[in-house]
């Protein structure tokens, strides 16, 4: 709830009864009015022509209601109150000064049963909330209980959102293959990465059905990226700010493409780390200068002690009919080495996609 305003020269402050304060800025607040004058609600887009606002716009008075629910504000340029909700004002909040309590950041030992849903469930309204909320927290969750079929991955993928169309398709099942030119489909090790690092916009998620397993390893990884950021941002500063900074080049060719981005391994948005961008496969050669060089590659070291150290790892080989889902901007996947059949099927989901359905739910 809202406790306490105050009008200051430029912008309004407000103190929220958690004891957290926010100074909101005249503009920023004059240009996010919400009403009919200003305010399209059928379809959600602005009315107000935000060049022609007043860059130094006063507030007359303004006042908490009784609840501590709304502030009733009135402009210098209008003639009516207009109302600011303590939910909207407390969703923008600048992200580096509120905590995001619905994330849980993980190691090895603090994963439990609450990874696991079935798939029956998932495709009940409360259950697909109940998954969301999983999925969001942990970064990745098991489907179990799937038929064995790759139209099982699309529904799952389209009641998310859609399925993502990339130079392996939409869809797709695969086993090992030397044939095809990306490492996944072999049967050795592979290290904790995420995938897509050569791609402008990587997934958001992927999915991974079991559909045959007739072999002995290939336990599935997964390692909470956000965890190893906050790790080594509290032990290792020096190390997290260099490959907070450092754009990481990413390649593929093949396929009859050749497909080239570039980001940092932490990728920071208002100091919040908000993806985790790491592939040593698909790294591309680059430069920077010597001392900086000597330093990035202390940091590769770290980082990846950390993602192959037993601590990170959540290790499990899927059974035909569970189905692994994570999110590609914070978890980083592997996969043990192999002998033996294993059939896979899977697809990505846009980043924007799952966070839609997380907001539409309320889970975000």
């Amino acid at each position: 709830m809202i406790e306490s305003i105050k009008i200051l020269a430029k912008s309004l402050r407000v103190r929220f009864n958690n004891q957290c304060e926010e100074n909101y800025p005249n503009i920023w607040l004059r240009d996010h009015i919400k009403d009919e004058n200003n305010w399209d609600k059928r379809t959600h887009q602005r009315k107000t022509f935000t060049a022609s606002l007043d860059l130094n716009i006063q507030i007359k008075k303004a006042k908490v209601r009784d609840d501590g629910n709304y502030i009733d504000v009135l402009w210098a340029d209008m003639d009516n109150e207009v109302q600011y909700s303590y939910e909207y004002l407390f969703k923008n909040i600048l992200r580096s000064k509120s905590k995001n309590n619905n994330l849980r950041l993980w190691n090895k030992n603090e994963i439990k049963d609450d990874i696991y849903i079935d798939y029956q469930n998932l495709l009940k309204d409360d259950g697909f909330k109940i998954f969301l909320k999983k999925l969001y927290s942990l970064g990745f969750c098991v489907i179990t209980n799937c038929e064995t079929k790759l139209e099982t991955v699309e529904i799952i993928a389209n009641k998310i959102g859609y399925v993502r169309q990339s130079i392996f398709g939409g869809l797709w099942e695969f086993e090992s293959n030397k044939d095809m030119a990306d490492s996944a489909y072999t049967q050795e090790e592979l290290r904790p990465h995420t995938d897509s690092t050569y791609s402008i916009d990587a997934p958001g998620l992927q999915l991974l059905l079991c559909c045959d397993y007739k072999a002995n390893g290939g336990e599935s990884i997964m390692v909470d990226g956000y965890n190893i950021g906050d790790t080594m941002k509290n032990n290792n500063k020096d190390l997290f700010d260099i490959l907070s900074k450092i754009d990481v080049p990413g390649k593929y060719i093949g396929d009859g493409v050749i497909l080239e981005a570039k980001r940092p391994i932490f990728k920071l948005d208002n100091k919040e780390l908000v993806q985790v961008s790491f592939n040593n496969y698909d790294r591309s050669e680059f430069r920077i200068e010597e001392k900086a060089t000597n330093k990035f590659y202390e940091a590769i070291k770290k980082f990846d002690e950390l993602a192959n150290s037993d601590k990170f790892q959540w290790r499990h080989v899927l059974k035909p009919g569970e189905l692994l889902i994570f999110n590609n901007w914070r978890i980083l996947h592997g996969r043990g080495s192999f002998k033996g059949k294993r059939k896979m099927a899977g697809c990505y989901v846009n980043m924007e996609d799952f966070r839609s359905a997380c907001k539409i739910h309320g889970v975000s």
